[in-house]
């Protein structure tokens, strides 16, 4: 008896908990679910908008509506055989920003965009694509030319500006395609002027603009423009431990890309200037320690034979006669092979230049007519 009064008392108990009411919320007191019509249960009104964008924001706002009708999106792939089935198929191996450089069809971007590409498919801004083919590419400055088949009118190319008067704190803007989202917007200022680089080709690349406008993965190739929407650079590299962004990002100058992109555009290369010799490798000049780039061979008819410098030679007894010594060319010191090709990069095939060679124990200057080399 006494066991099926408490087995009654723990049913009794059981359902009294049950059948408590549930949390409540609102007002004290009040059960879930009830009605409340107090304004902390409807949207709070709207403030009106400003009359108009500050002048700042309008700016910018119209730089990108117009600027952004010129950037493009770049898809590049690469054919591959399946180890299994040895099938073709194309792999995707990245992808990057352009813009229009003229209504012809041709798109500027990096080198590293399309590097080692099979198949390249350029974006426009009204999301058609095209198939593009490359026209010449500088690895040495990490630039690269496209051309896409599209009727004239569908194309606008980008306002040139120019670099070499950029003041350091001035506004600017990148627009590209960071992480695959395209048509990003970022802003930000010139935070230093005449950085150098390394490029694929482990070249130096002068003049460098240095900026804070947020650059990612994907801006590479895409414009650096000024605040009135003009092509200042173009975006190229980062530093950042992580590898996204970090508050540096570097451009190539447009002063630079004005001057090889249309020698890209009609020769498929970069025509260098050069005095035509063949020079030995700094690490081992410096292993010798000598000072200056070491001749190593005169090219045959080109401007340093005629010009009577003389390269390496094996001497009757089977030793090596060091060739002549360039100390300077056109008053610029020569103690690396990059300092020969900065001085090459300020002059253009036909210009006359001072060579100050040591040629034994003679100092001695010479002038050469620069041709173009390969």
């Amino acid at each position: 008896m006494n066991k099926r009064i408490r087995l009654i008392t723990l049913l009794l108990l059981f359902s009294a908990v049950v059948s408590v009411p549930a949390a409540t919320s609102g007002e004290w007191g009040k059960p879930l679910g009830a009605v409340y019509d107090g304004p902390e249960g409807k949207p709070r009104p709207v403030t009106p908008a400003p009359a108009e964008l500050g002048p700042d924001e309008r700016a910018t706002t119209a730089v990108f509506e117009r600027a952004t009708k010129s950037v493009v999106f770049i898809a590049n792939t690469a054919i591959q055989r399946d180890f299994w089935s040895l099938d073709i198929m194309e792999v995707p191996q990245g992808s990057g920003s352009g813009f229009i450089w003229n209504q012809q069809g041709h798109i500027v971007t990096n080198f590293h965009v399309i590097y080692g590409a099979n198949s390249i498919k350029v974006m426009l801004a009204d999301r058609t694509e095209y198939q593009a083919k490359v026209v010449g590419a500088d690895p040495d400055h990490d630039l690269a030319v496209l051309q896409i088949q599209v009727p004239d009118n569908q194309l606008e190319p980008l306002a040139i500006g120019s670099s070499h008067d950029l003041r350091v704190g001035q506004k600017v803007l990148a627009i590209g395609n960071p992480f695959g989202l395209d048509h990003t917007l970022t802003t930000g200022v010139v935070s230093a002027l005449g950085r150098t680089i390394k490029s694929m080709s482990n070249r130096t690349i002068e003049g460098v603009i240095q900026t804070d406008a947020a650059i990612n993965p994907g801006n590479s190739g895409g414009p650096l423009l000024d605040s009135a929407g003009r092509l200042i650079g173009v975006n190229t590299q980062i530093v950042s431990p992580s590898g996204a962004y970090a508050g540096i990002g570097f451009a190539v100058p447009v002063d630079t890309v004005n001057r090889i992109v249309p020698e890209l555009i009609k020769h498929g290369k970069l025509i260098r200037p050069g005095l035509g010799v063949s020079l030995v490798p700094d690490a081992m000049a410096k292993r010798w320690g000598i000072k200056g780039l070491i001749i190593g061979k005169v090219t045959r008819g080109g401007p340093a034979d005629r010009a009577g410098l003389k390269g390496a030679r094996e001497t009757m007894a089977g030793r090596i006669q060091l060739g002549d010594i360039i100390l300077s060319v056109a008053g610029k010191p020569m103690n690396t092979v990059d300092d020969l090709m900065d001085v090459m990069e300020e002059h253009k095939v036909g210009d006359r230049v001072s060579v100050e060679i040591l040629r034994g124990k003679r100092q001695e200057k010479i002038s050469v007519i620069l041709q173009a080399v390969n």
